[in-house]
């Protein structure tokens, strides 16, 4: 059944209502018209498969959503698009009780051909990509949406800026299967357009989509630029895909960026989050005298990352002594090395001379100071540095104390962590099984058994937590006491042989031996 069938069953039956309508679009599955391919359907049924595909998504629900879209295609197709302005378009969805009626308008409008622009059109590509453009910038899903139908009716949905700003648009948004849709409905694609649908996985950290895109750009007749292989570092960096941030960076050199700043920049924060601090530290030499404040930020943090805590406060006197103008990030950075470094004087003198240097603390910077006393058993101050806080702290300071009570056993400040902890993240199941286990630490059984039924009740379970390893330029990923690898047999023979090393070497173990028998075997 199409479109076309729909539209006249429509116009023989006034009686058909739009639950009708919802309920008919809502048996469809998401863009399931791109896989025909073989009978490509006329334009205007395109056009209506178009906007049913992107509109009508298979994770919305409720009745409510699909009606209201339905109303909003309409309004769109059904007013001059002249008389409309920006404000309009950023205008909420509204909801209301009563359906529409006049469906059989609104569907020869959808099949009607488009609009053409005219010279004094307000809403011409250019207008129409930088309205797109701030609606991703926004995260401004619903007034996106609304410039999408606009451009469909104008017919500028196939403008080469325009479908790029769809794609960029989408995936800001976090919808990267209707960017993608968007991205593969262009007619014409230009370098932007292949570098924004990069970036929008690249933001989702899907390596392996953005490398396939990457050899599908280098096939066409379009040359990848800096700023598509600044994408694809991202990728590897959000990732931890060492090697494949290796491949990137030989492309790189290949193509003669490696002397460009900001690509140096993704380089060094590449190999620092994908645990080569030594390439990083390579790169931010080789750097020389063009090293800017992303620069340094980057090797501070890497060096803090990487526990070189001193190394990390040695390159802040770097940069005070070259004179150059520190900012929150630097702060933040040179915070991570001494709350790693368990540094605590000299923590809260670098927290205390960000006022100095104009820079007013962020949430992160107290987020720092309060683990930063928490690891070094001051809890009782980490808890009046909390309350003295001149802003509301948020679920991760509170995560931050917590963590520092199980730490050194403290029961009662950590009782008060998690209740905070709750009273901002109530569906937190980890926070709920911490807080039962202090109960029971105090023998407040009373209190433990009613967190428990909470968590029944409400269905809450902890999210299990994984690391990944990567070999041959593969990311395998496991969870503790995982037996699901094909190879398992093998990997905890070379475990235990481990094991009887560190013992031979006088290392004593943290587990007892029978535990870790049960967990190797």
């Amino acid at each position: 059944m199409n479109i076309l069938f729909f539209k006249s069953i429509i116009q023989r039956n006034s009686w058909f209502t739009l639950k009708s309508v919802v309920f008919f679009l809502s048996q469809s599955s998401p863009f399931s018209s791109y896989k025909l391919k073989l009978n490509p359907p006329s334009n205007k049924l395109n056009r209506a498969l178009r906007i049913k595909d992107i509109f009508i998504s298979s994770k919305s629900t409720h009745f409510t959503s699909r009606q209201n879209h339905l109303r909003l295609i309409q309004d769109f197709l059904e007013t001059d698009s002249d008389q409309f302005t920006a404000q309009n378009c950023f205008n909420d969805l509204g909801f209301s009780d009563s359906p529409t009626e006049n469906l059989p308008v609104f569907f020869n409008e959808i099949l009607k051909p488009p609009c053409t622009n005219k010279e004094n059109s307000k809403f011409n590509p250019i207008v129409l990509s930088n309205a797109l453009s701030s609606c991703g910038s926004k995260h401004n899903l619903c007034g996106g949406i609304q410039y999408h139908c606009l451009a469909i009716k104008t017919g500028v949905f196939s403008n080469v800026y325009v479908g790029s700003s769809l794609v960029a648009f989408y995936g800001k948004s976090g919808e990267l299967e209707k960017a993608y849709k968007a991205f593969e409905e262009m007619p014409v694609k230009n370098v932007v357009s292949w570098t924004t649908i990069i970036a929008g996985f690249a933001q989702g950290w899907q390596i392996d989509m953005c490398l396939e895109l990457y050899n599908m750009m280098k096939n066409s007749t379009l040359k990848p630029n800096d700023f598509t292989l600044t994408s694809l570092l991202r990728a590897c960096t959000g990732s931890g895909a060492l090697g494949q941030g290796r491949s990137a960076h030989c492309q790189v050199i290949q193509m003669g960026f490696d002397s460009y700043i900001y690509i140096c920049n993704a380089l060094i924060s590449m190999y620092c989050k994908c645990g080569s601090i030594e390439d990083a530290i390579f790169i931010f030499e080789k750097m020389a005298g063009n090293k800017d404040i992303v620069s340094w930020n980057s090797m501070i943090a890497g060096y803090a990352q990487h526990g070189f805590a001193m190394e990390a406060v040695e390159l802040y006197g770097k940069m005070k002594d070259e004179k150059i103008k520190l900012d929150a990030i630097t702060f933040l950075g040179v915070l991570s090395s001494y709350r790693h470094a368990g540094l605590v004087e000299q923590g809260c003198a670098c927290f205390d001379s960000m006022i100095i240097h104009g820079v007013k603390p962020a949430m992160d910077h107290y987020s720092c100071v309060v683990d930063l006393l928490g690891r070094a058993g001051l809890l009782q101050e980490a808890l009046d540095f909390i309350l003295k806080m001149p802003i509301r702290p948020n679920a991760v300071i509170w995560g931050s104390l917590l963590s520092s009570c199980r730490l050194h056993g403290n029961i009662w400040i950590g009782i008060k962590a998690a209740e905070s902890r709750l009273l901002l993240e109530p569906e937190c199941a980890a926070t709920h099984v911490q807080l039962a286990s202090l109960y029971a630490s105090a023998k407040r059984w009373d209190e433990a058994a009613r967190v428990r039924k909470v968590m029944k009740d409400r269905g809450l379970k902890t999210i299990t937590g994984y690391s990944w390893i990567e070999i041959k330029n593969e990311l395998y990923r496991f969870r503790a006491e995982d037996k699901s690898n094909t190879k398992v047999k093998g990997i905890l023979g070379v475990l235990s042989c481990l094991v009887d090393h560190m013992k031979i070497l006088g290392y004593v173990l943290e587990m007892p031996e029978e535990d870790i028998d049960d967990t190797f075997f």
